[in-house]
């Protein structure tokens, strides 16, 4: 099978979508197919005969992401050399446009996974409001309704999309995680890399460092457990806006000794940092799928976490870690925190628990659902009585799908006024 994955986020940037495409990428390569991906370029972005990387604005508005130039060409060109079976979208707009554009000119499945809940990541655009959230879960309903089929990384956003209007067929497939990497981690080599002290209690955080990862909550948790037991480090991996913020603040605590922050890891040191923690925490409300969970708890870490979407589906409460209500306090968190800290029999207790929790989301069990999707999709569209896609059915598919996006664009401008029941649809 021939599979074209177009993003608007990918390696070497760090985030939940750029480590799904990956991770997707590489383990149907792994099962033969024949996979290609389109993303923008990107500062320190290394050379691939697998990817197409077009023009794009570099960090734009002052954050890490880069926005795609209007080239249509390049894609056009590469997408008739290459000849998917299949195209994989991963965002509803830029790339995202792409995606629909060559599906249906090709007359070809488009699949798209709703990675992100885009009504919460407006502070990226000048002008933030509520009109503009609107307008972003307008735009993406729309165009789940323009795919062929919509994965939901998650059960809690499944049902939101289904809330919202989507009728497109939607099925739940989490992004897939080596647990066998992240089960044999060496912890004690990270620990005496990073000089931890003997029997010292390591709490852990992984993540892209940013506003939307509700990390001030965070830090207020945490800065008083660290500062009643200073036998506890808190090991803060990844890198973002938010980092010098957190750091200047747990500094002001007095705390700079009981923070260790390397930055991004990749690979085995990041396995290794996950095998060094003795828990992890986790307060962001902004998740599809919290795949940082999976990977801590395939390590046999217990969580602490804010009840969510893409949270309540891994962390069960007094089973694999601490669930606390998503209203709660920092101090409500601070103190379900330490008693994880203060009990190793407790850790021990969950820790197992949690290695089970991981299952679930092993990249095998989940790329076998995404290739059955995949096949599925191909199948019917190479039915007997389909016709020759002829030069005059592609032009046609353009205007088409021109009107589409037009009318799509339309809805979204309309429901930044007006309530729509997309808008009006709410997570629970």
């Amino acid at each position: 099978m021939k599979i074209a994955m177009l993003t608007n986020t990918y390696l070497p940037h760090v985030g939940g979508v750029a480590r799904s495409v990956q991770t997707l990428e590489e383990a149907c390569r792994a099962r033969g197919h024949e996979v290609r991906v389109i993303a923008p370029e990107f500062a320190g972005a290394e050379p691939s005969p697998h990817v197409l990387r077009v023009p794009a604005i570099q960090n734009f508005n002052g954050s890490d992401f880069c926005v795609r130039l209007p080239m249509p060409n390049i894609i056009r060109d590469f997408m008739e050399d290459f000849q998917p079976d299949l195209i994989h979208s991963h965002h509803p707009f830029l790339l995202g446009d792409a995606a629909l554009r060559e599906g249906w000119k090709m007359k070809v499945p488009v699949v798209f996974t709703h990675h992100t809940l885009y009504e919460r990541y407006t502070h990226y655009v000048p002008l933030d409001s509520d009109a503009l959230k609107r307008m972003a879960i307008q735009l993406a309903t729309d165009y789940c309704n323009l795919c062929d089929t919509v994965i939901a990384p998650s059960e809690s956003i499944a049902a939101l999309l289904l809330g919202r209007g989507v009728t497109t067929p939607v099925r739940t497939i989490a992004t897939g995680i080596n647990t066998g990497a992240f089960e044999t981690g060496v912890g004690s080599s990270f620990r005496k890399r990073a000089k931890f002290r003997k029997n010292t209690t390591v709490i852990g955080h992984v993540g892209r460092l940013a506003a939307e990862k509700n990390l001030r909550f965070l830090t207020d948790a945490l800065i008083p457990c660290l500062q009643e037991r200073p036998d506890t480090v808190f090991l803060l991996v990844g890198d973002g806006d938010a980092r010098e913020e957190m750091l200047s603040r747990f500094a002001e605590a007095g705390l700079e000794d009981s923070i260790h922050a390397p930055g991004k890891l990749t690979g085995s040191d990041l396995c290794d940092a996950y095998a060094a923690m003795d828990c992890f925490v986790f307060a962001s409300q902004t998740e599809t799928q919290g795949i940082v969970l999976a990977e801590a708890m395939a390590a046999g870490n217990p969580v602490v976490a804010l009840e969510g979407p893409g949270v309540r589906e891994i962390v069960r409460d007094s089973e694999n870690g601490s669930l606390l209500p998503a209203d709660a306090s920092p101090e409500d968190f601070s103190q379900a925190l330490l008693g994880l800290v203060s009990s190793p029999a407790l850790r021990r207790n969950m820790a197992g628990r949690a290695r089970l929790s991981a299952k679930d989301y092993d990249t095998v069990r989940c790329t076998d659902q995404m290739i059955a999707c995949y096949t599925e999709l191909v199948a019917a569209q190479r039915r007997p009585e389909a016709p020759e896609n002829s030069s005059w059915d592609r032009l046609v598919a353009g205007i088409e799908i021109e009107w589409e996006l037009l009318a799509a664009k339309v809805s979204a401008v309309t429901a930044a006024v007006i309530e729509t029941p997309a808008t009006e649809a709410r997570l629970d």
